[in-house]
């Protein structure tokens, strides 16, 4: 079997595609929206520039011209994936910068339409824990009552000193108020971490899934450090400014993180994905199911599992509340 297919195992970590057949009796498929936001990082609300890893360019329907409605892009996905996939059930993700970043009455509009798409079951809503004040979390939580909701928020570090070497904007403070202020029986919180990133070792890594392990979070989302051209991080990169993990560094931290990590949680994502025509580094990041299958063999050679080593390193037993 060549390296680049998937191979026929058990999933040791509770992967979406399976959550979602467990939960809704067919596989569900996102469908990206671009609904026009920008990004208080780069307007000057909070910091210009954006993240230092950030291109900027955004979607490419936005590179292409003026975007298409919501359910326009809703429409054309939709068919994509069932005259190729079969597919019945959808998820409107609403992905490019911060979702939130605008008016709740502007936000309801677009939420609204999303949702009155056929075949569409619920929302997934990338944003940044600086972004979701109360009224939008409420009308979030009230679409969350009849609809599968996910709130997925950026953090990619818990350490400070890391968000403000990448330009992140926020703080780990103001990610873990926004979690708090998130939590409900029927929304769904992803939070997306890098693993890589400038400075930070596999133990400043741990400590970052140490403490999403121990909040209401539902989902994780890993990506791998990328470096892009354009952007500051790639300024810095060619500059010999860092010096980029390798597939084996990688793929062991993730492993530690899954063990580590409540078994129930959703992992939504294992590796990343780049624009090729801007994409410098790392050589190995770009055959992802070549990292996707080492992860699983290194999962197997452990004979370990997701939340394997949960109760251990947290106290807490699998399943349990939280404050």
């Amino acid at each position: 079997m060549s390296a680049s297919q998937p191979e026929n195992r058990l999933k040791r970590y509770c992967d979406l595609k399976t959550y979602w057949r467990n939960r809704f009796g067919c596989t569900v498929y996102k469908l990206p929206v671009d609904a026009g936001f920008t990004c208080p990082n780069r307007d000057g609300s909070r910091g210009t520039g954006g993240c230092t890893y950030c291109d900027g360019r955004g979607s490419r329907l936005r590179r292409e011209g003026p975007l298409p409605s919501v359910s326009e892009q809703i429409r054309r996905g939709r068919e994509f994936y069932r005259n190729r996939k079969g597919a019945k059930k959808f998820i409107a993700y609403f992905q490019t910068f911060t979702n939130t970043y605008a008016p709740c009455d502007r936000l309801k509009r677009l939420y609204d339409e999303a949702l009155a798409q056929e075949d569409v079951i619920g929302l997934s809503v990338g944003t940044r824990p600086d972004c979701v004040p109360d009224d939008v979390l409420d009308l979030l939580k009230g679409y969350a009552r009849n609809a599968h909701v996910w709130l997925e928020y950026g953090l990619q570090s818990i350490s400070d000193p890391t968000l403000l070497r990448i330009n992140r904007g926020h703080t780990a403070a103001e990610f873990l108020d926004a979690v708090k202020r998130a939590a409900d029986e029927n929304l769904l919180i992803c939070t997306h971490i890098i693993v890589g990133l400038p400075g930070e070792t596999p133990d400043d890594v741990l400590g970052t899934a140490q403490t999403l392990a121990s909040l209401p979070i539902a989902g994780i989302k890993i990506h791998s450090l990328l470096v892009l051209e354009g952007t500051s991080l790639g300024e810095e990169y060619q500059k010999g400014g860092f010096s980029l993990w390798s597939q084996e560094e990688y793929v062991r931290t993730v492993c530690d993180v899954l063990e580590i990590l409540p078994p129930e949680m959703v992992i939504q994502r294992l590796t990343a994905d780049g624009y090729a025509d801007i994409y410098l580094a790392p050589a190995w990041a770009t055959n992802k199911m070549v990292v996707l299958n080492a992860i699983d063999r290194e999962m197997e050679r452990r004979d370990a599992r997701q939340g394997c080593r949960y109760r251990q390193k947290t106290g807490r037993e699998p399943g349990t509340s939280f404050p």
